[in-house]
């Protein structure tokens, strides 16, 4: 491991910690929110990665709830997101998987940052869907990759798994669809080798959508959308 590898992944253990513990403290939406972008901005910084965020106008400026989607090749994900929404109105929890919740290194934060635990090896998920219909009724948005884990192959988005689409209907909230168009764990891997120089990361973010369309899937209108080879 490589010096720049070490100094990076020492100040990212800290500073996860670091601000786990603060959101722990945390007592309101907006407090939350405003330590997740600042989390966000302090790692993005020390990577030296630069988030270009596409179609701001399509963002709405209201208070309404909303399911977020987004696509996920690398862990930085959604601290890219959390940049490229920081100066929206829209909150939202995360659905995170149950290894998050127990990672020495992102469990602390993870538990405190506003979170859905899903536990995939379950057979009963209905704790998982009450829980999301009572940060819905909080009026907080759902954060999902709907992919269900991280991207790892070559193709430009795995396939998305049903779950998404049934939580947008069943609480009945528009989808905003957000499409991470640079290879974000590539320029991960990079930076961690060399942060010398910034690295932009480009983000779009389309228009919401109804969920309730069942001539087309949400991957394929997904795909649609951000015109990705089908």
């Amino acid at each position: 491991m490589g010096f720049n590898k070490i100094r990076l992944v020492l100040y990212a253990t800290f500073i996860t910690n670091l601000f786990g513990f603060r959101l722990k403290k945390a007592n309101s939406n907006e407090e939350m929110k405003r330590l997740r972008v600042e989390f966000s901005i302090a790692m993005l910084d020390k990577l030296n990665i630069n988030i270009i965020t596409k179609g701001l106008e399509n963002i709405p400026d209201d208070n309404s709830t909303y399911m977020l989607i987004c696509n996920h090749r690398s862990v930085i994900d959604p601290v890219i997101v959390e940049r490229a929404f920081a100066d929206s109105n829209i909150y939202g929890v995360w659905v995170a998987k149950k290894e998050l919740y127990n990672s020495p290194f992102f469990g602390n934060f993870t538990r405190n940052a506003g979170t859905i635990l899903v536990d995939r090896e379950s057979k009963n998920m209905s704790g998982f869907f009450k829980d999301v219909k009572e940060a819905v009724r909080e009026e907080k948005s759902i954060f999902i990759f709907p992919e269900g884990g991280r991207n790892k192959s070559d193709n430009t988005i795995s396939e998305f798994k049903s779950g998404s689409q049934i939580l947008a209907i069943k609480n009945k909230i528009q989808i905003i669809p957000v499409y991470i168009e640079t290879d974000a764990g590539k320029i991960l891997k990079e930076t961690i080798s060399d942060n010398s120089f910034k690295r932009d990361i480009v983000v779009n973010i389309a228009k919401p959508i109804s969920p309730r369309d069942k001539s087309i899937s949400l991957e394929d209108k997904y795909r649609e959308i951000f015109q990705l080879n089908l």
